[in-house]
């Protein structure tokens, strides 16, 4: 059994922008019909600097998955959204989006953040759900998305602290 290289979260740096545009663009849960909603997205030194990005490295610095926030996002002041959460194809199956998950959930009460807004890929909405998120609604089609997307809502007064 091969051993797991130990793991940590810290901030983006601007320099690791082509890396996370990288792992977005060519996410394998993106193939099919989902690719043209992630195609053209970019994450760049004006997007880490607007919104708190954490990624999850190894111990060499590669980089596993990352997730990020938009503050507010959809909702009101006190509220957040859950922009990106991508763990890279060889490192799924690992807890890295637990881990990073976690990590959010306490970035975003250490913001002051009493909800944070979920707009699922379809495939994803049940590990939202296992983190504790619950469906809200839908949300529809749009523009180069044209299927419907899981809306979901976690409020973190109310997923307790071992989350």
């Amino acid at each position: 059994m091969d051993s797991i290289p130990p793991l940590r979260i810290r901030d983006a740096w601007s320099t690791d922008g082509p890396v996370l545009t990288r792992m977005v663009r060519g996410s394998g849960a993106y193939d099919g019909e989902y690719r043209v909603m992630v195609a053209p997205l970019l994450i760049d030194d004006a997007y880490l600097a607007a919104n708190p990005t954490r990624v999850c490295v190894d111990d060499k610095g590669t980089i596993a998955g990352f997730a990020s926030l938009l503050v507010p996002g959809r909702g009101v002041a006190g509220e957040a959204e859950l922009d990106y959460m991508f763990v890279a194809d060889d490192q799924q199956g690992r807890g890295i989006g637990r881990f990073l998950f976690a990590d959010i959930v306490a970035i975003s009460r250490e913001m002051g953040v009493g909800r944070i807004h979920i707009v699922s890929h379809p495939p994803s909405e049940g590990f939202y759900l296992s983190v504790g998120a619950q469906r809200v609604g839908e949300i529809p089609p749009a523009g180069r998305v044209t299927w419907i997307r899981p809306y979901l809502h976690l409020d973190l007064a109310l997923d307790g602290a071992s989350r």
